[in-house]
């Protein structure tokens, strides 16, 4: 399996882009826990979180904004992928400094 680029988004880091072979078990080690996907924007993207993040103890991370108001919290490290069919893939190229300005 080929390594994809991916928007890792830590609590209190900077978003940064990694290099990820995306297997389950590695997906699994970048969030801590069981990974969710969740897709609240309208680009090929996924939002890749520990789906129980709120509830094990994991830090506030980001909040999920939409049209300026803020409606959800993401707990613990996330990452953004890029989705094609029903794979995971590397953040398409346009969109990776879009997802650097909203979670910076």
């Amino acid at each position: 399996m080929k390594k994809s680029k991916v928007l890792l988004v830590e609590p209190d880091q900077a978003p940064r882009l990694v290099d990820v072979r995306l297997t389950l078990k590695a997906m699994q080690e970048m969030v801590g826990g069981c990974i969710q996907a969740v897709y609240p924007w309208d680009d090929p993207v996924a939002l890749v979180c520990n789906e129980e993040g709120k509830y094990n103890g994991q830090s506030p991370n980001r909040a999920l904004i939409h049209n300026g108001i803020a409606y959800d919290t993401i707990y613990g490290p996330f990452f953004i992928a890029g989705v094609d069919a029903d794979d995971f893939t590397s953040v398409p190229d346009g969109l990776i400094q879009k997802y650097i300005r909203i979670f910076s």
